[in-house]
């Protein structure tokens, strides 16, 4: 008897033991308590978040256990009577002063945090973001620097036809560079419909409305990469919208803006070279597999009653004005992509949309067509 009161008692401390490691890696696996995140300001509403937690809970510990004393102990088994009275000035004062109390000293700290959180002025740098079906347009005030960012994972990863990686859906092309010790104002907009930018570490999460600036704004010490996305359902591809924002050094920081600089310079070069078609038409299949197959699906097949096939497309065969105007301008249901694609990447989308799929028109589209179409020449 004693051998397996003994062995029961090991099994016990074990499962114990097995139990309280497995239920700490589900807590971390899913995020069951709020991010505590890497700034001043997340740091402050996560330690807000949990002194109001531990007074709900203290609060919740005294109520019921009012209630099970007065149930267990007061009860007729035990020969209580109930006492018979209809009002009591004195409880009526009691559970009117007590709630309201506890809120003022509530509301104190909150409304300091709250106060923190919507300060936006004096920024060092203003970074506008906006969102698109579906990724985003980072925008630099005063800097001349703007580019889209969009889901890196490859699509093999979606598909479960390769290994997920570590930061699947959580990987963009290119990030948000940001420096430290900065403040940096986030304008937040939208151009098609609602969207939120969410990242966690950082304690931002605002919607971004088309037509409405929301602003938002942090403070990072250290270097780092912090992930979010989306949080609003904004379509069909929400769950490939993320956000990436890495904090450098700032002169780092402003080696990268000046890459920055060069490249957007280098793209308005490229605008005025002449390419091949074999050029034109390779590239275009690249810009399509990356900006139109989620829609119009990889075979150029589209999806029937939701979006044009480009297969036998009165667009993508017809007047060539037309093709660029659907492109640059959209129409019909479809987001415009004059801001998101470089010149020389409409123009090489719009060539192979032309040629491919059984679209043998012939012909193709340079990148000054789209600079001249977009300045209405």
């Amino acid at each position: 008897m004693l051998k397996q009161a003994k062995s029961s008692f090991a099994w016990l401390l074990g499962f114990s033991l097995f139990s309280q490691i497995t239920l700490a890696d589900e807590v971390e696996r899913w995020g069951v308590n709020m991010t505590q995140g890497v700034t001043a300001v997340s740091q402050e509403i996560y330690g807000l978040h949990m002194d109001i937690f531990w007074w709900c809970v203290a609060i919740g510990v005294l109520v019921f256990g009012v209630m099970f004393y007065t149930m267990i102990v007061h009860r007729k088994a035990n020969g209580a009577k109930a006492s018979n009275f209809h009002e009591s000035l004195f409880l009526e004062v009691l559970w009117t002063v007590v709630p309201i109390i506890i809120l003022v000293i509530m509301v104190i700290p909150a409304t300091k945090t709250l106060i923190k959180v919507y300060d936006t002025s004096e920024p060092d740098l203003d970074v506008v973001v906006t969102g698109y079906q579906w990724k985003w347009k980072y925008e630099y005030l005063n800097e001349d620097v703007s580019f889209f960012s969009s889901l890196s994972t490859p699509s093999d990863q979606i598909r479960n036809l390769a290994p997920k990686g570590p930061n699947y859906l959580l990987e963009v092309d290119h990030e948000l560079v940001i420096p430290i010790k900065k403040k940096v104002r986030f304008l937040i907009t939208a151009n098609d419909v609602i969207h939120a930018w969410w990242v966690p570490d950082l304690a931002v999460k605002k919607d971004a409305i088309p037509g409405f600036v929301n602003e938002s704004w942090t403070f990072i010490d250290e270097p780092g990469i912090y992930r979010g996305q989306c949080a609003e359902l904004c379509g069909k591809d929400h769950g490939f919208m993320p956000i990436v924002v890495r904090a450098v050094p700032q002169e780092e920081f402003d080696a990268w803006m000046a890459k920055k600089r060069e490249a957007s310079a280098a793209i308005a070069e490229a605008a005025k070279q002449t390419l091949t078609f074999d050029e034109l038409y390779a590239q275009g299949e690249a810009v399509y597999q990356k900006q139109c197959a989620a829609c119009h699906q990889p075979d150029g097949k589209g999806i029937a009653g939701v979006f044009p096939a480009i297969v036998g497309s009165p667009i993508a065969n017809g007047d060539m004005r037309a093709h660029l105007d659907r492109v640059i301008n959209g129409g019909k249901g479809m987001p415009p992509f004059g801001e998101q694609l470089t010149p020389v990447e409409a123009a090489a989308v719009i060539t192979f949309q032309r040629n491919a799929f059984g679209n043998n028109t012939g012909s193709q589209v340079q990148p000054i067509d789209i600079v001249n179409f977009k300045q209405g020449s």
